[in-house]
């Protein structure tokens, strides 16, 4: 994007070796808060780095986390599960790589301190719905499209600090009628703020415009995909104050 200056960095998480896109404005001065950005089960992409650029283009400073590794990444049209798969399965892990992409966020220069927010979609969703569950001190909020609810399964939940948004497809056939209203009763009680937009009639990947497998659940909406933005803008601005 014009104006907006892109740059790779690398910063570790036990062994592993993950590689963040950042992406800010060159023209804003001093530090700005800080918004990253966790991708779907195809890895860091161009989408993704592209929502990065938006956002920075709003004043902040973008992080686009990498939950799977350097060089790990799917394809937009890909059966992707092998990728996801150990973190699905091992929600420790999960765990460990977001807290290690929020540490290195908040030391880049450009951050400004008191803390970052978190946005995700689809399996990104299940990323920052962790990054809220784990308490981290410095994540204000989080913002789930399309995401995945069911919870980690890592012993009793503590109190939940970090504001939620969560973006909904109704239709969504990844997050079930029962699986919402549970995230809802579980948010609850852990005394989260949270928040719910339920899209009527949208399905899981409303925000991504190559989504077209309405039989499969999956179908890009215009109207959820306009609306979803807008909320997170606003939550955005709430969580920064």
């Amino acid at each position: 994007m014009a104006g907006i200056t892109g740059e790779y960095l690398d910063y570790a998480e036990g062994e592993a070796v993950c590689e963040a896109y950042l992406a800010y404005d060159p023209a804003v001065t001093g530090a700005r808060p800080c918004v990253l950005i966790a991708h779907a089960w195809d890895g860091q992409n161009d989408v993704i780095r592209g929502t990065a650029e938006k956002l920075a283009a709003l004043g902040y400073l973008a992080f686009a986390v990498d939950v799977y590794g350097k060089g790990v990444r799917g394809g937009p049209h890909e059966d992707n599960s092998k990728l996801m798969a150990p973190f699905v399965a091992d929600r420790g892990l999960l765990k460990r790589r977001m807290l290690a992409a929020v540490a290195a966020a908040q030391a880049h220069p450009l951050a400004r301190a008191g803390g970052v927010a978190a946005i995700g979609y689809c399996f990104g969703g299940m990323c920052v719905l962790d990054l809220a569950r784990s308490g981290a001190d410095g994540v204000l909020g989080v913002a789930s499209f399309h995401g995945v609810y069911y919870p980690p399964g890592l012993g009793p939940q503590e109190k939940i600090t970090a504001k939620v948004l969560v973006m909904h497809g109704w239709d969504d056939p990844m997050a079930p009628p029962d699986q919402t209203v549970g995230l809802a009763r579980e948010l609850t009680d852990a005394g989260a703020d949270w928040q719910l937009h339920a899209y009527g009639h949208a399905m899981h990947a409303f925000t991504f415009p190559g989504a077209s497998n309405p039989q499969g659940g999956i179908l890009y909406d215009a109207a959820a995909d306009r609306r979803s933005w807008k909320a997170m803008l606003g939550f955005l601005e709430e969580v920064f104050g």
